[in-house]
C-alpha cells in the first residue's frame, strides 16, 4: 500500500522563517515605525526621512504590510495598531531595544556551524557585558523591556508578603527587583551585577522610582560574597548562562545567604525532562550556546533536584502565564 508522503510545508516554512525576522529587525533598526507613526505617508516621503532608495523601500514596506505591521492605502503607508503600540519609541510599551538585542544576535546565528566545530560562542559575552558600550546598553535596555512583562507576572506568582530583605543575584537592569519593591512596601532589595551592567541598572532603577529601596551592587556572582541574612534570594535569567556544576555552586551559595525559612526563587526558561520541549526552550539553549561560554538550557526537573541538594524543601515549579515561556522554581531553606 502506497502511503502519501508527509507534507513538506513545515520544512519550507522553516527555511524562510528568517525573511520575516530580518524584515522586522531592519525596519526597527532604520526607524520605519517612528516615521510611519501618525499620518499616512507616500513612499518618497518615507524614503527621504530614512535616507533609503524608493524602489527597495517600497518592497520592504509591502512586506511589512503582509506581516501585519503596516497598512497601505492609495500609495501611502502607516503603522498598524500593533506597530504603534510596540515599535514606536515614544510608546510606553516600546520593544525596540529588545529587538535590537535580537538584531545583534542575527549574524551570530549564521555562525552556528562554526560554534559546533569550535565549541565556543561566536559572540563574545564581554561585548555585551561591558566591552562594547553600545551593545551593552542595547542588551541591558533590551533585558529591561523583556523583563517588564515577565516581572509583572512573577510578582503575582511569588508571594513575598512579610519578607523584608531580598538579594537579586545577577539582576541585570534591576527590573524584577524594582517591581517586587513596588508591590511590597516593606521590602528592601540589593541587586548584584557586573560593573558595566550595574551602572546602567542604577539609571533604570531610578527611572522606575525605586532608588530609595533598591541598591545595585557591583560584582560578580562567581567571586563576590553574597550579603547574609536574606529572607529572599532571586536568581532570574542566570542559570542559562551556566553549566550544571556552576548552577549547583550558585544555588548552594544562594541558600547559604538565606536565613532559616528564607525563600529561594529561580526564574528562567527551562525545558521539560529530556530537553527537547517546549521547542522555544530547546532553541533558546542553542541561542545561549552562541552567546555565552557555558550557555545552555536546563530542565526544571534538574533544577528542582539541585534545590534539594542545596538544603531546600517544599520545592515547587510553576509556569508563567502563556505565551511567556518562563517557569519559576521555589524552595524554602530548612
Amino acid at each position: 500500500m502506497n502511503e502519501r508522503p508527509p507534507d513538506p510545508a513545515p520544512i519550507m516554512a522553516l527555511t524562510v522563517a528568517y525573511w520575516g525576522a530580518q524584515a522586522l529587525l531592519t525596519a526597527n533598526r532604520i526607524g520605519i515605525f517612528d516615521v510611519c507613526a501618525g499620518a499616512a505617508l507616500p513612499v518618497d516621503a518615507i524614503a527621504t526621512q530614512l535616507g533609503t532608495a524608493p524602489r527597495p523601500t517600497t518592497l520592504l514596506l509591502k512586506s511589512l504590510v503582509g506581516l501585519g505591521l503596516l497598512e497601505a492605502r492609495d500609495g501611502t503607508y502607516r503603522n498598524t495598531r500593533l506597530a504603534d503600540f510596540y515599535h514606536v519609541a515614544k510608546s510606553p510599551a516600546y520593544m525596540g531595544n529588545a529587538l535590537r538585542y535580537s538584531d545583534n544576535l542575527y549574524a551570530t546565528w549564521g555562525q552556528l556551524e562554526r560554534a559546533l566545530r569550535e565549541d565556543r560562542p561566536p559572540m563574545a559575552a564581554e561585548n555585551y557585558l561591558g566591552a562594547d558600550k553600545g551593545r551593552t546598553r542595547d542588551f541591558v535596555h533590551g533585558m529591561h523591556q523583556r523583563a517588564l512583562a515577565a516581572g509583572r507576572a512573577l510578582v503575582e506568582i511569588v508571594d513575598l508578603g512579610g519578607r523584608t530583605r531580598m538579594l537579586d543575584v545577577g539582576g541585570g537592569p534591576g527590573t524584577y527587583a524594582s517591581l517586587f519593591a513596588k508591590k511590597h512596601a516593606q521590602l528592601r532589595v540589593q541587586v548584584l551585577e557586573l560593573p558595566a551592567v550595574a551602572e546602567i541598572a542604577r539609571e533604570i532603577v531610578a527611572e522606575l522610582g525605586c532608588a530609595d529601596r533598591v541598591t545595585v551592587l557591583s560584582g560578580s556572582y562567581d567571586d563576590t560574597p553574597f550579603p547574609a541574612g536574606n529572607d529572599v534570594v532571586l536568581i532570574s535569567g542566570v542559570l542559562h548562562r551556566e553549566s550544571e556544576a556552576s548552577c549547583r555552586t550558585l544555588l548552594g551559595k544562594a541558600a547559604a545567604s538565606l536565613v532559616p525559612g528564607g525563600l529561594l526563587v529561580v526564574s528562567d526558561v527551562f525545558t521539560d525532562a529530556g530537553g527537547a520541549t517546549p521547542v522555544f526552550a530547546a532553541l533558546f539553549g542553542v541561542n545561549m550556546m552562541l552567546s555565552a561560554p557555558n550557555g545552555c538550557v536546563h530542565s526544571d526537573a534538574d533544577v528542582g533536584r539541585w534545590f534539594g541538594e542545596a538544603g531546600l524543601c517544599e520545592v515547587a515549579v510553576r509556569p508563567f502565564p502563556p505565551p511567556m515561556p518562563h517557569r519559576v522554581v521555589t524552595g524554602i531553606k530548612r
